[in-house]
């Protein structure tokens, strides 16, 4: 441990230079001094020496503008390879903290035009996805030499470094000391002496006046910003014709688990009700990649993370009708190292009728025959029983008929699939829904998110559903059996 009487304290400001003992010695000599820096710190020592000296002893600084700073950053590495070769990134990160002086400022109408890169050249891509905000840096360092022997460069530790950017962001390495007790350095050496230090911040605290006048001379700047990008972006967007819904879904595929054979894909479709419809160009189907499974737990978990985005547009024709929803019907099939391909489960999901984040799991089946030599061929030749048209996995679009019977239907529950939606919904009726609050909402506002109303208004449906079937069997019963009931009660 250092000895009490080696104890300094020292107040060091921003880009403040003190001189090692090292640097005295070296620029004292004219001969040593070659670049206009260097005459700079000759003459500084100089006048130290006729003032008596320099205060600091063991503590010094190397600023933004010395040779170790360049140093230091170039000979930092990346990782612990003894050989490691400097990669095109690290070399650019490397410059980041020289100030680019020769920047021109860009005009206000340029920026506007060209603020998208359509078409970005390789130059380009490479100048831009390196960070190069300028930074300017300090090292506060200590001569940590034996007593009489200061101004060796091996005894020469770094104790803290400061770094400013442009955007004004302070990063002090290591942090202030406050409760976390002083910082501990050993040497090697046959003394193996320990030295402690602390760092504390000696800026005067602002006045309650100035950090009111700061804070609003930021709230300006920022209301400024703001107005400059507002008119950039501008305020003509594209707003759906009244009476119409837009929805718009970004979804995927996150996984699928619990399938008899591996290497699964999904293929899927939308299907639009009535009064639904969508762009010409936009894609209502699609197909995963094939991928493989892995165990988790007791499952066997396929992940495809396949995204998918949809945009439609819902127009009310009738205003006490509510609309069906969309549906998203998809099969999972399988592929295996002999091409063989088996259907390993169909299943259907009604897209939400809430904005939001939506993540479902839905289970999923498949047909089977009866018997052994159906279960044979699908181990041994591949393919099993499939579905002509995917919507019968609901109620299929062929069906006019008011019920539909799948007696003698064999199906066995297979695996399970994983979506994750991200619901967007954009309508002129949610802005005049506050206007509209004291009269009956229509159809597209009860549409807007509210879900307890949503909630309602299905529940009323289907007690009207349950009503006409309970009076549907009573017309149906005999009629002597219905005087009988009513004269008993």
């Amino acid at each position: 441990r250092a000895p009490e009487d080696e104890e300094e304290v020292v107040e060091v400001g921003w880009q403040e230079k003190l001189f090692s003992q090292y640097e005295v010695d070296l620029y004292l000599s004219k001969s040593a001094c070659q670049t206009p820096l260097d005459w700079q710190y000759h003459e500084e020592i100089q006048k130290l020496e006729k003032a008596g000296g320099r205060k600091n002893c063991r503590i010094f600084t190397y600023t933004d503008h010395d040779r170790f700073t360049n140093l230091e950053e170039l000979c930092q590495k990346v990782t612990d390879l003894d050989h490691e070769v400097p990669s095109y990134l690290v070399e650019r990160m490397a410059n980041v903290r020289r100030r680019r002086q020769d920047r021109r400022p860009v005009e206000a109408s340029s920026l506007k035009s060209k603020i998208i890169t359509w078409e970005p050249s390789e130059e380009f891509i490479k100048n831009n996805h390196v960070i190069n905000t300028p930074v300017q840096t300090m090292y506060i360092m200590g001569d940590l030499g034996p007593y009489g022997k200061l101004g060796h460069r091996e005894y020469e530790n770094v104790l803290c470094t400061i770094k400013v950017d442009g955007n004004g962001v302070i990063t002090v390495k290591p942090d202030f000391s406050g409760t976390k007790g002083a910082y501990r350095i050993e040497l090697d050496g046959e003394k193996r002496e320990v030295w402690e230090y602390t760092i504390e911040n000696a800026s005067a605290q602002v006045q309650p006046e100035e950090e009111e006048r700061e804070q609003r001379v930021f709230r300006d700047l920022y209301r400024r910003h703001r107005d400059y990008l507002s008119g950039l972006v501008g305020s003509d967007f594209e707003m759906p014709l009244p009476g119409t819904l837009r929805l718009f879904m970004n979804g995927e595929i996150v996984s699928a688990q619990g399938y008899e054979y591996d290497n699964l894909y999904v293929h899927f479709f939308l299907e639009l009700p009535n009064q639904w419809s969508s762009s010409p160009f936009q894609q209502l189907s699609g197909v995963t990649q094939i991928c493989a499974t892995k165990t988790v737990g007791w499952d066997k978990v396929a992940y495809f993370c396949y995204p998918f985005t949809v945009e439609m547009f819902y127009t009310q024709k009738d205003e006490d009708s509510l609309p069906q929803w969309p549906v998203l019907y998809f099969e999972v099939l399988s592929l295996d190292f002999w091409q063989r391909y088996r259907v390993e489960g169909y299943g259907s999901l009604v897209l939400p009728s809430c904005p939001g984040v939506h993540v479902l799991t839905i289970p999923t089946w498949r047909p089977v025959d009866l018997g052994t030599v159906a279960e044979m061929r699908r181990f041994f030749i591949g393919g099993s029983p499939e579905l002509e048209d995917l919507t019968y996995i609901r109620t299929p679009s062929t069906f006019k008929g008011k019920r539909l019977s799948r007696f003698g239907f064999r199906t066995e529950t297979t695996g399970s699939v994983t979506f994750r939606l991200y619901c967007l919904q954009q309508s002129k009726a949610f802005l005049e829904s506050s206007a509209q609050r004291q009269r009956m909402q229509s159809v597209l506002d009860r549409l807007g998110g509210f879900s307890q109303q949503s909630s309602v208004y299905n529940v009323l449906e289907a007690f009207q559903r349950a009503r006409r079937r309970m009076q549907e069997a009573r017309e149906s019963l005999p009629q002597d059996l219905i005087n009988t009931s009513a004269s008993t009660v």
